[in-house]
Order: C-alpha cells, then sequence, then structure tokens
C-alpha cells in the first residue's frame, strides 16, 4: 500500500513483453472501451478481432472489395461498429457482432486516419484525415464530405480551403485532428504549430491556441477521461494541455467566452478565447538524443503518457508520468514500431512492430507471500522467537478488549449499483464486450482418411518391402475400425514378427473353443480379438502385451 511513497518510480505501468500475436502482416490496432476486445487491421485488408482475455481470434472481417493495407481502425462508442480505413482512399464501417459490411465509401485522398463520434452508439460521421488534404466531416449514410479549416488568415477569415496550399502560397502535409470527450468540438493542429477548436456542425473556428516554435503538429489525442490532449510536434516535444472547457457543453461554453470577450481584431480575439480552453501543463522530450516520437497516446486512467521512437530498427518505448518523470524506457526486438495503444483498465501495452507481429508488454508481478496473510512477515535472516503469555490461550487476553467497531444494526444497501470507474456513461448495458463463441462442424473429409487409414494398413502387412514395418507402423498409429475395438490401449505399440513356435501358438488358440464368459462384453470383446487374429494369420503383427508366446 505505501509502496508508491517509498519508491516514486514505481506504478501501475507496463516492464517486459508477455507475449506475441501473429496472424498474417496487422499494421495499426485499437481497444474497444473495456478493454476485452482488440481490433487490428492487416496489411491484405482485413481486420481481426481478438479477444483479449483468451488472446483467441473472435472474428474476421473481410472485405472483397478491399485488399489495400488498413491505415487506422476506430470502435464506436458501445463497441457494435467498427470503422476502418485503408490505403485504397476507402472508409467501411462495419457491424462487429453479424460481421457484415454497412457502408463503403471512397474518398478522394488516402485516409491516414478515421474516427467515429464519440457521442453516439451507432454513429453515421466520422472525422477523417486525408493525405495532404484537410480534414473532413464524412456523413456515413449519404457519403458527403465536408472539409474543415486548417488555418485562419491574418485578417481573421477562415482561409478557403484549397487542395494542399494555405493561402498565402506555402503547402501543408498531413494535419492532424479529433473529436473532443463529447463530440461537439473538432481540434485541429496544423502544420503552422496552431491548434483550431472548430465547430464540425457550423464549419466555424471558434478559438486558437498557438504552440512556441510554431512547429507542424503530426499527432492529437484526448485522454480518455477529456482532461487533457496531447500534440506530437515537428519540433521533437510533446505537449500536454489542461482542457479547461466544460466536457459536456464545450460548445455552450466557446460560445459565451465569444460573446464576453470583445476584441476587435477577429485573430486576436480567437487566440484570447483559446488561452481560456487549453492551458499548457507539461512538455516532454529526450534532452540528449532529440528523437522523434512516434504513436503517443495516454495511459486509461491519464496518469501515464507514452510514446514510441520514429528510429527505424529500434522497438523503444518511453513512458512519463503527468509529472513529467521519465519513468521507463521500454525495450524490444529490434523492429521499428508502427502503432501502439495502452489498455483501457490494465496496466498493459499493445505495440506492432515492422514485421506485422503485436507484442504485449505486461507488469513484471513478483511473489509477495505477505499477501497471504496480513501477520505474515517476511525475516532476511532468522530471529529468535519469544512466546506471548497468552498465545495459546483458548481466549487471549488482546480479543477480549477489541470490540466490534460494525454496527450490526446498520442496514446493509443491496440495490443501489455502484458507478464502474473506468465507464464513460451510466449506459454501459448496450456495450458489446464479448463475441460470441461460432463452432466449427467437423470436417468429413478427415473421417475418409480414417477409413483410407485401416485399408493401407492391411495393404502394408502382405508387402515385403524393407519399408513395409514402417508403412506399417506410421498406419497403425492412425485410428482404424479394427483396433478401435480390440482396446486403446495398444494403438501406439510397435509390432514385431512372430517366430514359428509363435505362430504354432496363434494357431492352436484359434482352434481352441471359446469359454463362456460372464459379462457380455467382455465375450465380444474377445470375439473381436479372434476376428483381428484371423486377419492377421500370416504372422507378421502381433501384440506385445500377449502372453501367447
Amino acid at each position: 500500500m505505501n509502496a508508491p511513497i517509498i519508491d516514486p518510480l514505481q506504478g501501475d505501468f507496463p516492464e517486459v513483453i508477455e507475449e506475441y500475436l501473429e496472424h498474417g502482416v496487422m499494421k495499426c490496432i485499437a481497444f474497444n472501451r473495456r478493454g476485452t476486445l482488440l481490433a487490428a487491421g492487416c496489411s491484405d485488408g482485413s481486420c481481426v478481432i481478438w479477444d483479449f482475455e483468451t488472446r483467441g481470434i473472435a472474428k474476421e472481417l473481410r472485405d472483397r472489395d478491399c485488399t489495400a493495407a488498413i491505415t487506422s481502425i476506430c470502435w464506436s462508442k458501445y463497441g457494435h461498429r467498427i470503422l476502418v480505413s485503408a490505403a485504397d482512399k476507402s472508409l467501411t464501417l462495419w457491424d462487429v457482432v453479424n460481421g457484415e459490411k454497412i457502408t463503403r465509401i471512397v474518398l478522394q485522398q488516402t485516409p491516414l486516419q478515421a474516427r467515429l463520434h464519440p457521442g453516439s452508439s451507432t454513429p453515421s460521421v466520422c472525422l477523417a484525415c486525408p493525405l495532404s488534404s484537410a480534414p473532413m466531416i464524412v456523413d456515413l449514410s449519404t457519403g458527403g464530405t465536408t472539409a474543415l479549416p486548417v488555418t485562419v488568415s491574418d485578417m481573421g477569415n477562415v482561409a478557403p480551403l484549397s487542395r494542399n496550399k494555405f493561402p498565402d502560397g506555402t503547402s501543408y502535409t498531413l494535419t492532424a485532428a479529433c473529436f473532443n470527450k463529447n463530440g461537439d468540438l473538432v481540434y485541429v493542429g496544423n502544420s503552422k504549430g496552431e491548434i483550431l477548436i472548430i465547430d464540425q456542425t457550423n464549419v466555424k473556428v471558434l478559438a486558437m491556441v498557438p504552440i512556441s516554435g510554431g512547429a507542424m503538429i503530426k499527432n492529437i489525442v484526448f485522454s480518455r477521461n477529456g482532461q487533457y490532449l496531447l500534440t506530437n510536434s515537428n519540433d521533437r516535444i510533446i505537449r500536454i494541455y489542461e482542457n479547461i472547457l466544460p466536457l459536456k457543453d464545450g460548445l455552450g461554453a466557446l460560445d459565451d467566452l465569444n460573446k464576453t470577450i470583445k476584441e476587435e481584431d477577429t485573430l486576436e480575439k480567437l487566440k484570447v478565447v483559446g488561452s481560456k480552453c487549453l492551458i499548457l501543463f507539461r512538455e516532454f522530450q529526450d534532452s540528449i538524443t532529440k528523437i522523434h516520437w512516434k504513436a503517443p497516446c495516454f495511459s486509461g486512467d491519464g496518469e501515464w503518457v507514452i510514446a514510441a521512437s520514429a528510429i527505424k530498427g529500434e522497438h523503444k518505448m518511453y513512458i512519463w508520468d503527468r509529472a513529467g518523470h521519465l519513468v521507463k524506457i521500454l525495450e524490444g526486438p529490434k523492429e521499428a514500431v508502427f502503432d501502439l495503444a495502452w489498455h483501457p483498465v490494465h496496466p498493459i501495452i499493445v505495440s506492432v512492430s515492422l514485421t506485422g507481429l503485436v507484442y504485449i508488454w505486461a507488469k513484471d508481478y513478483t511473489e509477495n507471500w505477505s499477501a497471504f496473510a496480513p501477520d505474515f512477515k517476511e525475516l532476511e535472516e532468522n530471529e529468535e522467537y519469544v512466546e506471548r503469555e497468552d498465545e495459546f490461550d483458548l481466549v487471549p487476553e488482546t480479543e477480549k478488549v477489541k470490540e466490534s467497531d460494525i454496527n450490526e444494526d446498520d442496514e446493509v444497501d443491496i440495490v443501489t449499483v455502484e458507478k464502474d470507474p473506468f465507464s464513460d456513461s451510466d449506459k454501459s448495458q448496450e456495450e458489446l464486450r464479448f463475441l460470441p463463441v461460432i463452432p466449427c462442424p467437423d470436417d468429413p473429409r478427415q473421417q475418409g482418411k480414417c477409413v483410407g487409414s485401416s485399408s493401407k494398413l492391411i495393404d502394408s502387412n502382405h508387402s515385403e518391402s524393407p519399408l513395409s514395418e514402417e508403412n506399417g507402423q506410421a498406419a497403425h498409429n492412425a485410428s482404424s475400425p479394427l483396433e478401435e475395438d480390440t482396446g486403446g490401449g495398444n494403438q501406439s505399440k510397435r509390432k514385431r514378427k512372430l517366430s514359428e513356435k509363435g505362430l504354432e501358438l496363434q494357431a492352436e488358440k484359434v482352434q481352441k473353443p471359446m469359454k463362456p464368459l460372464k459379462s457380455s462384453g467382455r465375450l465380444s470383446k474377445a470375439k473381436n480379438k479372434s476376428v483381428v487374429d484371423q486377419d492377421y494369420g500370416n504372422g507378421l503383427f502381433a501384440d506385445d502385451g500377449s502372453d501367447d508366446y
């Protein structure tokens, strides 16, 4: 309990690779809200859903129209839908339970990232960030797109939506964007080092937060609780901003700020409003190596920040606490990191390597024997034990003095349900946590192999080649109808050739009349054994356990 106080660097974060998942070449991953299901997009255009509890594949979503690599994958709020973006400029919405494709939309540019609206259980709107184009709101039901502004001109007007150029003529590359927790605002980070807060319904810039240095923003991510915003810039610095706006009605609060602030210059007014929305909280960087960061994100509870090194040939991830201290560096195989995700509930990190493997990082737990008994004490060396005077009394004096602090007259509340601390909503009954298991039918072709193996066994018995014994042994290992009746204990034993005396004893046994047995089961078993002996009367094989020779 007091371990975090004694050791400030000890915390609930992963330390070692527990295992890895392998299925094709996986490119991107995403957990559902509970962390019970893990979705992975592959290079062949398919999407695999893993049951994270059993580490088995629960479902595979495959579209015949899509064979390009998956660029991003996103769960809906309650896990019933999955949005997949691919390198063939397509967006595909899937029904997870039925495994059916709901809709497929083809954009003009390749979407490198796509996120579903977080405020709806069955969202029909998503946010896409295409390559070399402005972010856009996509209506999945109609296929319509609405491009979002990426900059504000000096005159205060929203810049026209050109394909890949600013109004002043400078070109821009990928623009990062994300929804807030409620989904009524979109936070856009452009290549000028500006965070724009946009009303996605009216397509209007309501606030702007400039970043020191003006470096291009490559990633922008909200924490699970919506209180912190993370940005990854081209100046190799990860910045954490504290969100001051209310989580439920951020749009209304922004409208009130715009009404109260009186500023003639629209650009300055947007900056003043932005200063009342986001406050710089922490900055993370590697002061020595000055490396670029890749796929930064928060932990499930928002206490930790993780980012992967963008250097090719190393699988290295850095973990900071929210106070800004570097607490752990995870080093894996010498493979570049493609994507990573932190488990929403447990201290587990999942990373995707260049080879397509998914590594699962978990905490290295050590055995603590004191956890089995509260009065257990671990000793580093032998100590002399001093017996108490009342230790072996029926009722020790120490227990007589103790009085129970529990009031037995209090009523126990068994009706009120405590709110799940990891739940984002009170409507968790609709949430999809696990996928039902579909049993696979038996393959009739395998049953035909069993019948064929018995015929091969008989043919191999009559052959006189040097490989006859090996062929007979290999065929005998396969289950045949004759061997099932004689008992399973002799199936894996090797057979050998009988001598002349053994053949004579076997012939006498066949001619000897059968004595009546008490049990009908034993009689049938003996009859079956005699039939087997007659079929194998040539004497090539016999049971090692027989007492006939």
